[in-house]
């Protein structure tokens, strides 16, 4: 005898399409809760920054890493003298010394908030560029960076104290922070794309190439969402 063959019912081909549509919808909403963890921790990071530097500032009437009094008015322990910085009011990479300060007050910095008691860790420092005893990373292991230069925006732009947030951020990351803190443009407002890069990193992107963080054919230009870069970095300006 000849049996029809038997294929799949419109009840059981909508169970099927139910399930699948609820997997993806799973999925696409660990995704967003993923990145928005992200996003959160890299804005708490820098708040928390921020303020450790101007509760060190109204406390102390100097600037971390630049304070020429820390050795007297800081307690970095009973066996360890606080470093000073030449108190010239600029947090500076390559700073010119003053009754023995250091050189490398951009990681100086780490020490004296530490120390005094508005950031946690312990950083211990060393008068070199960032290495991992004297500076923290952020949540994608590049440096954090506090200094006073123009390693920010586009063009010709004034030095300013600046926290650059590292490299190696995910472009869409870097640019939902901006969304969430400042005007959600790379060269505008206080929160701006850096080509910032530790010592021995690749430094991001800005245009002109598939790892481009900025998409540079809109005016104002906008962070490159669609190229997918996973080194990108920005300042938060002071």
């Amino acid at each position: 005898m000849k049996r029809n063959a038997q294929g799949f019912t419109l009840i059981e081909i909508a169970i099927v399409l139910v399930i699948i549509g609820l997997l993806l919808g799973g999925v696409l909403k660990g995704q967003e809760l993923i990145t928005g963890a992200r996003v959160r921790n890299l804005i708490s990071q820098q708040d928390g920054i921020k303020a450790a530097f101007f509760g060190f500032q109204d406390r102390y009437r100097g600037l971390p890493g630049d304070y020429a009094s820390a050795s007297t008015n800081i307690n970095c322990g009973t066996t360890t003298t606080c470093s000073n910085g030449n108190g010239n009011g600029r947090i500076e990479q390559g700073a010119a010394p003053v009754a023995a300060s250091v050189v490398n007050e951009q990681t100086l910095v780490w020490n004296h908030l530490t120390q005094a008691g508005f950031l946690n860790g312990s950083y211990t420092f060393t008068d070199t560029v960032a290495a991992d005893a004297n500076t923290p990373k952020n949540p994608y292991s590049s440096f954090l960076e506090l200094q006073y230069d123009a390693a920010y925006g586009t063009g010709t732009v004034p030095s300013k104290h600046n926290l650059k947030t590292g490299a190696q951020v995910p472009v869409e990351i870097i640019a939902e922070v901006d969304r969430k803190i400042d005007d959600g443009l790379p060269y505008n407002g206080a929160f701006q794309f850096s080509i910032y890069a530790p010592s021995g990193g690749a430094a991001p992107l800005a245009t002109g190439g598939g790892a481009a963080c900025i998409n540079a054919t809109p005016t104002p230009n906008v962070w490159a969402i669609s190229g997918g870069s996973t080194n990108c970095g920005a300042a938060s300006l002071f």
